[in-house]
């Protein structure tokens, strides 16, 4: 039976798995997450042989790893939620991801995936480490939900959402028909993303692309 890690504890794990396993640090110090050697959170993970404090720098441990991944897993899945589900966004949406991130425990965070059908990357563009229903989603031929960017030439799918908060990309990607629930086909990915919506083509660049995110059927 695994431990039921307090809300700080999660929150220092998942900033130690982003550090160590996505930046390619070998730690955080105290000072950069505004914590203590005391600190009850710190106390919780060393006693578990979760995390190693070497002087004022905390590092992850092997034994640690896993629950580490399962919080980033977490922390992402209810971005999307709070996103695709809620339509929140902004500081009100990362707000009420960090609340949500703490109930995905369990097999509800599987429920959740699920009900997202199985996304890759998180509102931000971060990928969601995959859970074993995402291995058996894809082995039926369903991947979820990625970005346009990903898509090969010819492949297509429902349009699922758009990542942009910027008014003008918002307005761009709408006056081509690029809504939630239309269908797009990628033709061509170079030296643009060319792809056709309803009877028309459109083409946008990579950093746009990145930003309209596909469920593949």
């Amino acid at each position: 039976m695994t431990n039921r890690l307090s809300d700080k504890a999660e929150e220092i794990l998942e900033a130690l798995w982003i550090a160590t396993e996505e930046e390619g640090d070998n730690g955080i110090g105290l000072q950069a997450l505004a914590l203590t050697a005391d600190d009850e959170g710190v106390q919780e993970l060393s006693r578990l042989a979760y995390i190693e404090l070497l002087g004022e720098r905390l590092s992850l441990r092997p034994e640690g790893k896993p629950e580490a991944r399962l919080t980033v897993r977490r922390h992402r899945l209810a971005e999307r939620l709070t996103m695709d589900i809620f339509d929140l966004a902004g500081s009100e949406g990362d707000d009420k991801a960090c609340e949500f991130e703490h109930l995905l425990r369990g097999v509800v965070d599987t429920k959740v995936c699920t009900l997202l059908n199985h996304p890759t990357t998180c509102p931000h563009g971060k990928p969601i480490p995959p859970g074993s229903c995402c291995e058996q989603a894809r082995t039926s031929g369903s991947v979820g939900v990625v970005a346009l960017t990903e898509l090969k030439a010819k492949e297509a799918g429902e349009i699922a959402y758009l990542s942009t908060s910027d008014a003008k990309k918002m307005q761009k990607l709408m006056s081509m028909g690029v809504l939630p629930g239309n269908t797009l086909q990628l033709t061509r990915t170079y030296p643009s993303y060319i792809f056709r919506v309803g009877n028309s083509e459109f083409a946008v660049d990579e950093e746009l692309a990145r930003e309209i995110f596909i469920r593949k059927g």
